[in-house]
This record gives C-alpha cells, sequence and structure tokens, in this order.
C-alpha cells in the first residue's frame, strides 16, 4: 500500500528546521504566483473572481496534505478554462459543482484502481494536440476584453467558434483606451522576467494595469465593474441534487477527471526530474479526487497540478508539501486583506495574463517539431486533435483523437505481421546447394512473424497445402502473442486439415500464444505431441507422420 501513501507523511520523518524555512519562503513566493492567475483563470472560466482564490486555497490545501507529490502546486488552471466556461453558461453552477464532485468520485477509483500508470498509454500526439487547441481557445476568449470590445444585449456566445465569430463581427467597436492597458500589461509581462526574475511578471502587469486605470483618463472595465467582490472565506454549499442534472454532468465530469488526471500527472513527471524523485501516482489521483470535490463544495472550480506554480516551487526551495499548505495559508490571508483591491484590476489586464499563460502552454516548439519529425500517421492525429479541440470541445477531441490511434496502431501492427511459406524447389535444379533444407514433399512448412490478432487475422487464409501434403508445421517462433480470434482463424485451419488428412505441428509456441490455446482447448483439438519445441523437433515429427 505504499502506494496509496501520502507524501507529506513521508516527508516529515525527515523534516529539518532549515528546510522549513525554505519551505515557508517557496510557499509565500508561489502564493504570490498564483494570486493574479487564480483570479485571471476564474474569470476565463465564467465565475467570480473569489472562486479562483478559493480553489487555490481549499483544493491547494488538501491536494498538498493527501498528495504523492513532495513538490506539486494545485489550483486552478488554463486547461479547465474553456470546459468550465461552458458548464458555467450551460448548467450554472450548481451544474459544475455536481460535474466537479463526480469528477473527484472518478478520480479517487482511479487511483484505488492502480490507474496512475495507465495515463502513460494516452498518445503524446493527442496530449500536444489538446493542449495546444486549449492555448487557442483561451486567446480567442480574452479577445474581447483585450479590445475592449462590445457585444450587443443577449449574445453570449459560448463555443469558441461563436467567440470568434462574435469577434470579428463586432470589431468596430474596439476600445483603443483597452487596447493601450492591455498592450502596455503585455509589454511588462513579456519584459520583466528578463530584468526582476524575483517578482512575478503577473503581479507587475496587475499594479501597472490599476495604475494606468486610475491616475490616467482612460475608460476601461475592470473586474469591479463587472463582478461583486467579496473577501469572506471559502462556505459550505451543497447544491440541489436531481437525477437529471446528475446524469448530464457525468460526461462533463468523464472529462474533468481525466484532464485532471493527465495533468496533475505530467506535472509530477516533470517536477520528478528537477528533484530527481518519483511521485506516488496513485495517491497523487486520490489527491486530485479529494481536492476536487473539497473545491467544489467550498465554492471553487476544478484544479490540478500546475506546472508553473510547481516549478516555482522548486526553484524557490520547496521540497516537501509543507510548501503547498504555506501557499494555501498565504492566499487566505491575502483573500481577506487584499480582495476588495481586486476590483480595480483592469479586464485588458486579465486578457494579457492569459495571453502568457496560453503561450506558455501552446506547446508551439514541439508541436513544429512533430510536424517535421512525426510519421504521417502522427501528424494527422495531432491536427485532427487540435482542429476538434478548437472547433468543438476537448471531449470530442481526445475520444476521437483515441480511436485513430488505436486503429493506426492496429494498421502498424498488421503490417508488421506476415506468414511466409518455406520455398521448394526441384531436387535437380541448380539453384539446390548445401544450404538448402532437403525436405520430403509431403510436408510444408509457414513461418509466422509478428503478434496474431483480430487485425490480422485474416492473413491465416494465405497458407496453402497442396493436394500431396499430409503434414503442415507453422513456425511461430517470432509470435509474440495471440488473441481468441486469431485463435479461431487457426482453429479453422486446424479442421480443414483434419478433413484433409493433414497432421497439424506446431514449432516454438511462445508463452502467452500457448496460455491462450491452452485455455480454448486447441492443444487438447491438435494433440500435445504436435507442439515442438523448436524447427527440429518439429521436421522430426512431421517425418514420423508421413511415414
Amino acid at each position: 500500500m505504499e502506494t496509496l501513501k501520502p507524501m507529506l507523511l513521508t516527508s516529515l520523518k525527515t523534516y529539518s528546521k532549515t528546510q522549513f524555512i525554505k519551505d515557508v519562503t517557496a510557499g509565500i513566493i508561489v502564493a504570490i504566483i498564483a494570486l493574479p492567475l487564480s483570479i485571471a483563470l476564474a474569470l476565463a472560466s465564467g465565475v467570480g473572481p473569489e472562486a479562483g482564490i478559493f480553489t487555490a486555497i481549499v483544493a491547494g490545501f488538501v491536494i498538498s496534505v493527501l498528495g504523492g507529490s513532495s513538490v506539486q502546486i494545485a489550483g486552478p488552471t488554463a486547461a479547465f478554462a474553456t470546459i468550465v466556461a461552458g458548464i458555467v453558461a450551460k448548467n450554472g453552477m450548481d451544474g459544475l459543482i455536481i460535474a466537479t464532485i463526480l469528477a473527484g468520485i472518478f478520480l479517487i477509483i482511479m487511483g484505488f484502481c492502480h490507474f496512475g500508470s495507465l495515463i502513460k498509454f494516452i498518445p503524446f500526439t493527442i496530449t500536444t494536440g489538446f493542449t495546444s487547441g486549449i492555448a487557442v481557445t483561451i486567446v480567442i476568449g480574452q479577445l474581447k476584453d483585450f479590445f475592449g470590445i462590445v457585444y450587443p444585449d443577449g449574445l453570449k456566445p459560448i463555443e469558441t467558434t461563436e467567440k470568434l465569430e462574435a469577434f470579428i463581427h463586432n470589431i468596430s467597436t474596439i476600445n483603443m483606451d483597452a487596447l493601450i492597458v492591455g498592450g502596455v500589461s503585455l509589454l511588462i509581462l513579456i519584459i520583466a522576467p528578463f530584468f526582476l526574475k524575483k517578482i512575478p511578471g503577473s503581479l507587475l502587469a496587475v499594479i501597472g494595469g490599476i495604475l494606468m486605470v486610475q491616475f490616467l483618463p482612460l475608460n476601461v472595465s475592470t473586474i469591479g465593474n463587472l463582478y461583486s467582490i467579496s473577501n469572506d472565506l471559502p462556505s459550505f454549499h451543497m447544491p440541489a441534487l436531481n437525477f437529471e442534472l446528475i446524469k448530464e454532468a457525468v460526461p462533463n465530469a468523464f472529462t474533468i477527471a481525466i484532464l485532471a488526471a493527465i495533468e496533475s500527472l505530467l506535472s509530477c513527471v516533470v517536477a520528478d526530474g528537477m528533484i530527481n524523485k518519483k511521485h506516488r501516482s496513485d495517491m497523487e489521483l486520490v489527491a486530485q479526487g479529494a481536492g476536487n470535490i473539497a473545491s467544489a463544495l467550498f465554492g471553487g472550480i476544478p484544479a490540478t497540478g500546475a506546472i508553473a506554480r510547481t516549478a516555482a516551487n522548486i526553484k524557490n526551495g520547496g521540497r516537501t508539501p509543507i510548501a503547498g499548505i504555506v501557499h494555501s495559508i498565504t492566499l487566505v490571508i491575502v483573500l481577506v486583506v487584499l480582495m476588495p483591491y481586486a476590483g480595480l484590476i483592469p479586464m485588458p489586464t486579465i486578457a494579457a495574463i492569459l495571453f502568457i499563460v496560453a503561450y506558455n502552454m501552446c506547446q508551439w516548439r514541439t508541436f513544429r517539431q512533430l510536424l517535421k519529425t512525426a510519421p504521417k500517421s502522427d501528424i494527422a492525429v495531432l491536427l485532427i486533435t487540435f482542429v476538434l479541440t478548437i472547433v468543438f470541445d476537448l471531449v470530442v477531441a481526445i475520444e476521437i483523437g483515441m480511436v485513430l490511434t488505436c486503429l493506426l496502431f492496429i494498421k502498424r501492427m498488421s503490417d508488421e505481421t506476415r506468414v511466409r511459406g518455406w520455398t521448394y524447389v526441384d531436387p535437380d535444379s541448380p539453384e539446390v546447394n548445401e544450404h538448402l533444407q532437403k525436405l520430403p514433399r509431403q510436408i510444408r512448412v509457414y513461418d509466422i512473424t509478428g503478434p496474431l490478432f483480430f487485425g490480422v487475422s485474416g492473413i491465416i487464409e494465405h497458407i496453402v497445402v497442396k493436394d500431396y501434403t499430409t503434414c503442415l508445421i507453422l513456425r511461430m517462433h517470432s509470435v509474440p502473442s495471440l488473441d481468441i480470434t486469431a485463435l479461431n482463424a487457426l482453429t479453422n485451419l486446424a479442421v480443414f486439415c483434419k478433413k484433409k488428412g493433414i497432421t497439424l505441428v506446431f514449432s516454438h509456441v511462445n508463452e502467452q500464444p500457448m496460455h491462450v490455446m491452452k485455455k480454448a482447448g486447441f492443444v487438447d483439438l491438435i494433440g500435445g505431441e504436435n507442439f515442438c519445441t523448436n524447427i527440429s523437433a518439429a521436421l522430426k515429427r512431421a517425418e514420423e507422420v508421413i511415414k
């Protein structure tokens, strides 16, 4: 049960005062980084700014306490923004809460079923495709606020394509003041890391945006113009439950759970490389599930491991879950003391922050490299997943991406499976030499290479016997696996051979195919004496048969 043991318990066994000081310092710095990001991501998700802080506090605390990583920092992330915004627009906050709770339950089940290692079976092309697609949807969703566009009354686009269409149709309402504030904020975000490495660029952009709006004659919308701001602590809220709402929330919950699992475990893998340690993936999934349930019940939105905040934690000396706990406690203090001032933050500044978040997550260099070097089939999966994420949603993108990947995998494996018969020549032919083995014409030998599964079961039909054949040898030393569909094809061949009076002999059947054959009764059908350990033994058995 070591895989389901929180890393906090392990870390405390050798904890020291020196490490405590480092963890506290790292936790405070990460909280400063998380503050503007949490607000921005909450607004991009279609909820109030407090929801982002609540998520970082509640989910961040629970995941740090229970998590399978020593350094993971959890909270709202950009990956969820578009998904959450769509759920809120269609089903309201109660729909989002139910979907997040169900997602948390799914994640806990996944952890207890030891699914942590199964996430690696999601192909790199799919994760790159939907991550890049999410980045594009975030940018499109923020164009309105960055340019200060005004939509007609009643127009509230939900889908990404609808948002882009609405932006283009109403671009004539562009607000130059908003563009100035957004442009300056974006410039600060780009330049700040080169000169002020210790101060988060997002914090500087927020301060700069507030100062511009407060002291310059600029007419720009702020958070306070659009949302009511409160510094109340998170409070428990259980939504009204009904079967229809739960039924409708299941697909959304599945999406949130899969995305949370992928994002958190990817973040853990990155963190492992930075600190040279191993995380406990199953425990991390359980912690993510508990964190999301707690977040939903206390006014938050879906949460997962945040790679950028986790990396910042490591770089500033954080090495145990205490840093994540300090990060949450710091945000509680910030919520109580500074939250009312969040109303002064200009919306174009929020959009600029999210532009940078989207840029950092888009993996454009990786995307370009895959387009240059990957096989055409993988490029097709990458582009289809990318486009579907933008045009439809993440669920459709992952589903179709996985189906395409599986079909392409089946095609590749089937291309590797071959049936090749031994060459037979006339004994008096000049082609005969000392290297060719002389066999009686009644014996026919076929080499089978590659896995035998449903995608290649038809290849058994390529095995041909002659009228004078009395023994057929199938050489299977290069067959690593066999499924029931291919075994059915072999059974049909065995029945055909029996009718023709042909003895079927198998040479060097590997462990997995032999297990399938024994379990299905195929060995009894053929006869145990007709299964030989190598080709020499099989040829000897064949000569006994024809005599």
